[in-house]
């Protein structure tokens, strides 16, 4: 992922109702949606009980621009009425960062 300093990154936790049918093909399809948008920077995402997805963006206007895409509002209103129970989502400015890395 190239990091330009500051970036945003847009902190989405979730859990899930029973049903979920369709949901890893629509959340795969939305990251590569995302990876076609201008200023994304890349994503993470790991999911047990709670669901956490962070995606990273240039700038505030690109993380606007994803949540108005058309698309994306779909899944949106798709994952309000069937997937999620609960979500909640941040919007950071990430200033620094490091990682530890064990060979």
């Amino acid at each position: 992922m190239k990091k330009l300093k500051p970036y945003y990154a847009v902190i989405f936790t979730s859990t899930h109702t029973e049903n979920t049918k369709g949901y890893s093909e629509m959340a795969s399809q939305m990251e590569g949606l995302a990876k076609q948008q201008q200023g994304f920077l890349g994503i993470e995402s790991a999911r047990e009980t709670v669901g956490i997805t962070v995606s990273y963006w240039e700038n505030l206007d690109a993380i606007k621009t994803w949540k108005a895409n058309t698309e994306h509002l779909l899944a949106q209103q798709k994952g309000r009425e069937q997937w999620y129970n609960w979500y909640k989502v941040k919007i950071c400015k990430v200033e620094r960062e490091y990682e530890f890395k064990h060979d």
